[in-house]
């Protein structure tokens, strides 16, 4: 990754925090992946629309650099208890 790929990545961290903080974004992060890094986002918005504009936002986006989203619908989700 060069300095300005960085940077660029941290802008984008930074907007997914964000997102996070006003619950939008239930949970993001990399993800490990053997065959290339990718990172995975659940978020909360009332339509495609929110959806679309949220991907659109997105630093790592804008910047050009060729970063692409994949959509796809969580059709149900299973919640677990939090661990102490």
């Amino acid at each position: 990754m060069t300095d300005a790929e960085a940077k660029i990545m941290q802008a984008h961290a930074a907007y997914w925090q964000e997102l996070a903080e006003r619950g939008t974004a239930v949970v993001f992060g990399p993800v490990a992946d053997p065959n290339g890094v990718w990172g995975l986002g659940i978020v909360q918005v009332e339509d495609e629309t929110d959806l679309q504009a949220l991907t659109a936002n997105d630093p790592a986006v804008t910047s050009g650099i060729g970063t692409r989203y994949e959509i796809l619908p969580m059709v149900r989700a299973v919640i677990g208890k939090k661990r102490t």
